[in-house]
């Protein structure tokens, strides 16, 4: 499974959307192929109400053994990623 990257001013930032995630209706730990996502029923909620919102994907580590990057939950969230902005700039 992909992960978008998005970066702004030399900062790269892995956002994912519904979509990628197979749409999951549940809250869960789902395996994807970058590692373990926790999704909550609040993260289901926003989707069904901006389906096409997409979450930063943020790394924690599982337990003080474990390695950063195993274990994923969703940040903040862009309810529409490919639009313009809204305003303009002169």
């Amino acid at each position: 499974m992909a992960v978008d990257k998005i970066t702004a001013d030399k900062i790269t930032v892995d956002k994912i959307t519904w979509d990628r995630v197979g749409r999951v209706t549940e809250p869960g730990r789902y395996m994807y192929t970058f590692g373990w996502l926790t999704i909550t029923a609040g993260d289901i909620e926003i989707w069904k109400r901006y389906p096409q919102a997409a979450f930063t994907l943020l790394a924690q580590p599982a337990d003080p053994d474990a390695s950063i990057g195993e274990e994923f939950h969703l940040g903040a969230f862009d309810v529409a990623p490919g639009a313009p902005p809204p305003f303009t700039t002169h």
